[in-house]
């Protein structure tokens, strides 16, 4: 939200799409917004996302890879997590950091490089607000498709601050990124590309998470 206002390096679409381009201011402000807690509250969303060891997981929108890398140790060596990210800047500032078990490719959330059930988990944070407004419902489509069946996703985005005053402040920041507020979009997004919420919550100040599920092929 301002952090990526701040950073982005350019963008084609006028409804809230675009990317982030400076890796290190990007990962400075992050720590900053997130008052020294950033590391806690990840740790907390890579948990939410029920990675295990062998797991296959897509990060959409992976930015400098910090959750990839948090759930790197929960798949194991046996597993895989990817990260996509439409900026080449951050991926390549994803893959110098990375482990061995995490790969990464510039790509968008709306048009995903890879086959369909192709991943057990799919994660997005702090992601969805840059994608393209008219584009919100093909991406999350899509994060179904390389779901596979009985596979989990977890999307964590911002959410309003509860004081009136710092909610218009941030909202006139923001700009059309964050209309409707992530709560409001994703209740209706995730149902509507065929996955089962199982659970909503929030994790830290600023961030509202939904959990949810594929449901198998027989029973969908």
């Amino acid at each position: 939200m301002i952090v990526g206002k701040l950073l982005h390096g350019h963008s084609k679409h006028s409804d809230g799409g675009g990317t982030i381009d400076y890796p290190r201011g990007y990962d400075l402000l992050a720590e900053v917004g997130f008052l020294g807690r950033r590391r806690s509250v990840f740790t907390r969303l890579a948990a939410l996302s029920g990675a295990g060891k062998g797991h296959q997981i897509v990060d959409v929108g992976c930015g400098t890879g910090y959750l990839t890398r948090m759930l790197a140790p929960l798949v194991g060596r046996e597993g895989r997590v990817t990260g996509l990210d439409p900026s080449p800047a951050m991926i390549g500032h994803a893959r110098r950091r990375s482990p061995d078990n995490c790969s990464y490719q510039v790509g968008e959330g709306q048009a995903m490089p890879f086959p369909d059930a192709s991943f057990d988990i799919v994660v997005s944070s702090l992601a969805v607000h840059h994608i393209p407004v008219a584009a919100r419902d093909t991406a999350v489509r899509e994060m179904f498709r390389v779901l596979r069946p009985g596979g989990r996703l977890l999307i964590a985005d911002y959410q309003p601050p509860a004081n009136p005053l710092a909610a218009r402040l941030a909202a006139v920041l923001a700009g059309p990124a964050m209309r409707p507020s992530m709560p409001e979009l994703l209740a209706g997004l995730v149902p509507a590309a065929g996955l089962h919420v199982e659970s909503t919550g929030t994790v830290g100040a600023v961030l509202y998470y939904v959990n949810a599920v594929r449901p198998l092929d027989a029973l969908s």
